[in-house]
């Protein structure tokens, strides 16, 4: 495997753990502890947080190394907000663009999906959404906007999606949905829905993140402030 894809994938699994609070704000990441657990060398692992770092989800402190920075409330929203605006922009040309083959190749896509989520097997639940969104995505034809999309798309840790056997069944009937709505050429429903699995994977995430306590800092500090 090349470094810099073994880089990649360690950021990939740093950004998941940052995301879903597995790496709270103010954790220091080890690079020997870090090279440990993901069995591999500190060399990706000190190219990964220098990724993060640029991206502002890690710091690094002098003589004291990376550490996982604040992770608001308001972020997490406006990450989501940001893709399903993209991918709105992105259905709307889809819808009018799309051919029947492409159709077609969608609604294959989505039976190997629904074959994966009938195996719960996580990972090849997160290939298989990948891969059909990919599709979506490419029948735009703009290719630019795809690629930012995908770009931001890196924020959404797919794991605790596809690790959740309600997700993976309404992620297939949704894709249905899309589908049908695609063969009709109804744009408005295919920007609905495109949309909405943003808005669902928000929701599904902050709430997570309340569960496990990620802001209770933050509502302790508004309450201080309000005396």
């Amino acid at each position: 495997m090349r470094r810099e894809q073994l880089s990649d994938e360690v950021a990939a699994h740093l950004r998941a753990e940052i995301m879903t609070g597995v790496l709270r704000p103010g954790t220091f990441i080890r690079l020997d502890e870090t090279a440990a657990t993901l069995g591999v060398s500190i060399t990706p692992v000190r190219e990964a947080l220098r990724t993060l770092r640029g991206e502002g989800m890690v710091q690094l402190e002098p003589h004291r190394g990376h550490v996982v920075v604040p992770l608001s409330r308001t972020d997490v929203e406006d990450i989501f907000w940001l893709q399903a605006t993209i991918a709105r922009e992105l259905a709307a040309t889809v819808a009018e663009r799309i051919t029947d083959e492409q159709i077609d190749e969608l609604e294959r896509l989505n039976g190997e999906l629904a074959d994966a989520v009938g195996q719960q097997d996580h990972e090849l639940i997160s290939s298989a959404e990948f891969a059909f969104h990919r599709a979506f995505n490419h029948a735009s034809g703009r290719i630019k906007l795809a690629w930012f999309l995908l770009h931001v798309a890196r924020y959404l840790p797919a794991l605790i999606y596809s690790s959740d056997p309600g997700w993976g069944a309404e992620a297939v009937q949704g894709h249905r949905e899309l589908i049908a709505a695609l063969r009709r050429r109804d744009v408005d429903t295919t920007v609905r829905l495109n949309g909405a699995q943003f808005t669902d994977g928000a929701a599904r995430l902050i709430s997570r993140l309340d569960q496990i306590g990620m802001w209770n800092h933050e509502n302790a500090s508004d309450s201080a402030s309000n005396m």
